[in-house]
């Protein structure tokens, strides 16, 4: 009960994408404010917690980020149940990344709650001169899908908070409207965490 007076919901975002697309790096850098300079490749799962203060709504936020390798695949499936928010991650110097967006996108929306929050995050672009996706083509590609879009990069810190808030502002909406009502714990009840491997 001590915690139920620091959030007024605990909500759970999913990080996905390809496997080297900067996910943990996103991560790190939202968390911690720091670029890991060594990095290796999830396994499994990994995962953290942050509070975010959107508007008069206090969310304490679980995020899971998932491994983009397709030997994983049948294990992370299982942590879009209950999420509330989705990353989807490319990179902008792989275009290969970014023509799995469709795939991922796929699983989201077959695997998680109806009127899930999702943002589709272009990382990388502090890569200038090894850029293969547009910022256009990102842009154009979300507004056709009717998703969120940015452009990150875990190395500079660029937009990485933002990213992670406005989709919390999304989330906050969406449970403000009623769209995520089995998505949400609110303060009082006990946090249901899934099992499951966790790299953490």
């Amino acid at each position: 009960m001590a915690e139920s007076a620091d959030f007024d919901y605990l909500v759970k975002f999913i990080i996905i994408g390809d496997s080297a697309a900067g996910k943990t790096c996103l991560l790190r850098q939202f968390l911690e404010g720091r670029f890991p300079r060594t990095s290796t490749h999830t396994l499994g799962v990994e995962f953290g917690t942050k509070k975010l203060v959107v508007g008069d709504t206090r969310l304490k936020v679980q995020i899971w980020d998932t491994a983009g390798q397709e030997r994983f695949r049948s294990v992370t499936r299982s942590y879009y149940r209950g999420a509330a928010g989705i990353l989807v991650v490319y990179d902008v110097t792989r275009a290969d990344t970014f023509a799995h967006i469709n795939d991922w996108l796929a699983d989201a929306r077959s695997l998680a709650s109806p009127g899930i929050a999702i943002c589709v995050v272009g990382n990388k672009a502090d890569l200038k001169a090894e850029r293969q996706v547009s910022s256009e083509e990102g842009q154009q590609f979300c507004e056709r899908q009717n998703l969120r879009f940015s452009e990150t990069s875990a190395l500079t810190g660029l937009n990485v908070q933002e990213v992670f808030t406005e989709l919390a502002a999304t989330v906050d909406q969406q449970i403000k409207s009623g769209a995520l009502a089995s998505s949400i714990v609110r303060t009082g009840e006990l946090p249901k965490v899934q099992k499951g491997t966790c790299n953490c």
